[in-house]
């Protein structure tokens, strides 16, 4: 049973500003690419915006072990199942319905099974009808793991091993899987190949959450980013440089690693900072509100992204026609910012909605906010 006598631990702004900033970058990662994918702008731009999923996997972990005083398995799980599962099914309403209304358009790897079968496949997956919810997935397997994370972590036994676990992370790559990659496979090979997609995540990204875990477990290590920033500079840019350099040459190049430096960066400056960020609360209040959204944001963000390239007739990747990038920035900077205020009006409204309809609802089981 957990510790009803330890008491409540105080709010971390500087964690919340950074869930927000977060969420912002993994929307950066859709809205935001551009370049033919084997250029050399193309490589540089993904390194850039992409990879936001491994700055959300270490909040996952901070938090977790941050509030893990207050422990127990059972509510622990119940509370996901409700928070976290339940927002995952009912968003997945829209993305189910283009799927099977706008097969070929939205990119259904399983057109032409029945539906009834279709359905529980997608939301199995997470990668098919909205595509970034097969974090949900992965992140469930860590849910399940959470006894024994902490059984390691109380037996001093976890963080001895997070060397290894990083290890496994360089070795064990991130799997490719999009529609063109697996549209010739059959329909049980499609299905296998986006359920490793999940289970290569939860081992790829075991370490970052770890990680996340160890740095709330140990937050005087936080001041030591900061304090070596330096070092962190120079360690984030060649991991990135040499991610660079290993996709553009067609060896595998992963943004895990310059992303976990980058995280040491962000968590470092935004702890020194914490004081200036709060004595500025228009700026604070309104990285705050991302924050509170940001799991709503991360449900709907992909379905504006959708509806966006639909109507102004855009490709995912915006192609550069001779050279001209300026009007390339404009379009991804504005696809950005479209997408982000679409979404945010989106669960702003329907948030409104359901306290109208029930003032006691619980809006986070409805949509993640």
């Amino acid at each position: 049973m957990a510790d009803t006598t330890i008491k409540k631990k105080p709010f971390l702004n500087y964690i919340n500003v950074f869930r927000g900033l977060a969420i912002l970058l993994i929307i950066a990662g859709h809205t935001m690419q551009f370049g033919n994918p084997t250029s050399l702008a193309h490589k540089i731009n993904c390194e850039i915006v992409c990879g936001g999923t491994a700055l959300f996997i270490f909040i996952s972990g901070f938090l977790f072990q941050y509030l893990s005083y207050k422990f127990e398995y059972k509510s622990y799980l119940k509370k996901k199942w409700t928070n976290v599962v339940m927002p995952y099914l009912l968003t997945s309403i829209p993305g189910i319905i283009f799927c099977l209304w706008l097969p070929q358009t939205y990119g259904n790897s399983f057109d032409g099974l029945n539906p009834l079968l279709q359905i529980p496949m997608f939301l199995t997956t997470g990668r098919i009808h909205n595509t970034p919810t097969w974090f949900i997935l992965m992140i469930i397997m860590f849910f399940i793991c959470a006894k024994l994370l902490l059984t390691l972590e109380r037996k001093n036994i976890l963080y001895k091993l997070l060397p290894l676990m990083f290890l496994v992370t360089i070795v064990c790559p991130r799997a490719d899987v999009d529609y063109n990659s697996i549209i010739n496979l059959s329909y049980t090979q499609k299905y296998l190949a986006c359920i490793w997609y999940i289970l290569n995540g939860f081992i790829h990204f075991f370490a970052l959450y770890v990680f996340g875990m160890f740095c709330s477990k140990y937050t005087e290590v936080i001041a030591k980013f900061y304090n070596n920033r330096l070092w962190l500079w120079v360690l984030m840019l060649g991991t990135a440089a040499a991610d660079v350099y290993l996709s553009y040459h067609n060896i595998y190049s992963s943004f895990t690693i310059s992303k976990t430096f980058l995280t040491m960066l962000v968590l470092g400056y935004l702890e020194h900072y914490d004081n200036w960020f709060i004595s500025k609360p228009k700026l604070n209040n309104g990285l705050d509100v991302i924050a509170k959204y940001s799991f709503g944001l991360f449900f709907v963000h992909w379905y504006w992204f959708f509806l966006y390239n639909q109507t102004f007739k855009l490709d995912k990747v915006i192609p550069v026609i001779n050279g001209d990038y300026v009007s390339v920035f404009g379009t991804v900077g504005l696809r950005f910012v479209a997408v982000s205020a679409l979404s945010m009006l989106t669960l702003w409204g329907l948030k409104k909605l359901i306290l109208f309809i029930n003032k006691d609802a619980n809006t986070r089981m409805f949509l993640g906010v």
